[in-house]
């Protein structure tokens, strides 16, 4: 007798949940290990072993299968290993370069922008990006229990000058969808509440964790879903990837897209064109692209705001408008991104 369909369907998302949560407990987190399977030169461990002692190596396998093997210099690569640079101390970068400590109110939430804030949902990512602005970021003081998610969805419901919440991180989907669940039907009891936005890279890293439970919770609330994908590089979207993100735009599931103008990953305009045409066709629209926040650790990754801006006036000649993404860079205590035109340090930081 052939099984019911309840029951076929009831495996098919066990064995989702099951294979997403394998990847992402399965990192590599050695950077040995990481040397040896792209059979890079030994001679970058002793660094990168220093280097992950300040900010530890997290990688999923999915990720590393799209580097290329014996490339010290491929894009997805530079992303995630540990190297020497990262041990110099450069005047001007710090520890909280965007300042979210003033706008911590209480654990979980950060609070910075008029009309949404930003739920810390995890205190980790499913990968260690090297130039991560909250590399330094206090996430022990921030891991909820659910005494403390009920103070911050009380905040919530006392300022109804909110229209939408972001769930950050960390990354949010490092977290089960039980739980993830939960907190979106009780933020879509808040009246005032118009949109659920995630900003997640585990899309893009382990797409096996877009199952059909994350759809279902996230495209039929009553809040309209937003997702922010973190992608550089057009290298991270392969067939996996792009057939998660055609399932998310299918749902009814918005999709933008975030990048970090990265020196040596994407600092050339046929780079950023490639990767806003590979985002299109997955159904994702360029949203953002950030000049680095300057976080200890990063300053090898810096492009200059003169080249940055030649960069996007060359995108701007070569590709319709809406796949040009806005460059910004985050000024602490303005409350909203700022155009890297309109800033004026803009030339500050020129070499």
């Amino acid at each position: 007798m052939a099984k019911s369909p309840a029951v076929d369907s009831e495996l098919i998302d066990i064995r989702e949940t099951r294979r997403w949560q394998d990847e992402l407990s399965d990192l590599v987190t050695d950077p040995e290990e990481l040397i040896q399977l792209l059979q890079l030169d030994r001679a970058q461990l002793p660094w990168a072993l220093r280097a992950s002692e300040k900010f530890v190596l997290r990688v999923p396998r999915p990720f590393i299968r799209r580097m290329r093997s014996a490339d010290p210099n491929d894009p997805l690569l530079l992303q995630v290993l540990p190297g020497a640079a990262e041990l110099e101390a450069v005047p001007g970068f710090s520890a909280d370069p965007l300042q979210e400590a003033e706008a911590n109110p209480l654990p979980g939430v950060v609070h910075k922008y008029h009309g949404r804030l930003l739920f810390i949902t995890a205190g980790q990512c499913a990968v260690n990006c090297r130039y991560c602005f909250r590399r330094e970021f206090p996430y022990g003081d921030n891991h909820l229990n659910r005494q403390q998610w009920s103070m911050a969805l009380d905040y919530v419901r006392a300022r109804t000058e909110l229209r939408e919440v972001i769930l950050s991180g960390g990354d949010p989907l490092v977290l089960g969808d039980r739980q993830l669940g939960w907190l979106a039907g009780e933020l879509a009891q808040v009246p005032h509440l118009n949109t659920l936005r995630i900003h997640s890279r585990v899309p893009i890293v382990a797409p096996s964790r877009i199952t059909d439970e994350l759809l279902s919770w996230f495209s039929q609330s009553r809040l309209k879903p937003v997702l922010v994908l973190h992608c550089n590089h057009a290298n991270e979207i392969d067939k996996e990837v792009r057939a998660g993100l055609v399932r998310l735009r299918d749902a009814g599931v918005t999709l933008l897209n975030q990048a970090v103008l990265l020196r040596g990953v994407n600092d050339s305009c046929s780079a950023l064109e490639v990767l806003s045409e590979t985002l299109f066709d997955a159904g994702v629209l360029p949203y953002y692209l950030h000049q680095l926040d300057r976080v200890n650790g990063a300053a090898h990754f810096e492009v200059d705001d003169s080249e940055a801006l030649q960069l996007i006036a060359q995108l701007r000649q070569r590709m319709p408008g809406y796949l040009v993404p806005k460059l910004v860079r985050e000024v602490p205590g303005v409350t909203s991104k700022s155009p890297l035109e309109n800033c004026t340090n803009a030339s500050r930081h020129d070499k």
